[in-house]
Formats: C-alpha cells, structure tokens, sequence
C-alpha cells in the first residue's frame, strides 16, 4: 500500500522564490471529490498523471500515482469537475528535506502553500522562514476542495 505522510502550511513571504531550484507549471483537476476517495488528473508540463487518494487520517492517507500519456490527461482534464487548478510549484530544498510551495493562480490567487512529504508519521523536520501557519489536515486547503462551493 503506498502512504501519502504529508503537512501542509501557509506560505508567509516570497523567500522561496529565490531558494527553488525548480519551477513547474501545473494543472490539475478532479473527476472525483468525494472526501473517502479523490481522484485527480495532473499534467506537469509535458507529463501526465492520474492520482487516487483514500480518506486523510491526520497527516496520512493512501495514494496511488500513475504516469499516463499527457494528450489522455488533457484530455480527462476537459472531463474533471471545476474548477482546473492551475499553480506553479516550486521545488525548494531546506534541512535536509525538500518543500513544495505552490503558488495558485486564477481565482484562487493570491494563495500559497507549503507542503512537505515525509517518510513516517512523527518524523522531525525544520520549517523554512516562509513557513507560516499549519493547515494539515483542515479540509478548507485540500487541493480537490479549493475554489469549489461551500454548504
């Protein structure tokens, strides 16, 4: 079973601009949000993947990532719920441990985030300057959530 261990946080200043040491463009959509089971189309510039994702317990859930021919996942984008996300990721090395800050755009401009992966739950990590408050777990920053309407 693959695990997703992953915490996320808002992003305070624009530090990490300068810190990335890669910079890619995203979209991505939702052909399924339902909270127990995602499931998530995503072209990275000229690669395209499909995701599922179970239920978020805390900081983990199963995640199941495969790459696919980009021409289907723009395609299946055309097929996804609104809205298509579209960010631009920037990959910044910090401590030790790699960051990935997104930076969104269209309506949901001007938000950023930071999120960081790790290999098991409870495991140590330094926060980056940029890093503001943590929002792990708070299904209002869920990506397959955001810019959708709420009840």
């Amino acid at each position: 079973m693959a695990l997703e261990i992953e915490h996320k946080f808002l992003v305070e200043e624009d530090s990490y601009i300068e810190m990335a040491v890669e910079v890619r463009e995203i979209r991505q959509g939702y052909l399924q949000r339902d909270p127990a089971r995602t499931v998530r189309v995503r072209t990275v510039g000229d690669r395209g993947y499909i995701t599922v994702k179970g239920i978020t317990v805390g900081d983990t859930r199963r995640e199941y990532e495969y790459e696919i021919p980009v021409v289907d996942a723009r395609d299946m984008l055309a097929m996804c719920l609104p809205p298509v996300i579209e960010k631009r990721r920037y990959v910044v090395p910090f401590a030790g441990k790699i960051w990935e800050v997104d930076r969104f755009g269209g309506p949901l401009a001007p938000l950023v985030t930071a999120e960081i992966e790790l290999s098991e739950p409870g495991e140590h990590y330094e926060t980056p300057p940029f890093v503001g408050r943590e929002v792990t777990g708070d299904p209002a920053y869920y990506n397959s959530s955001l810019g959708t309407p709420r009840s």
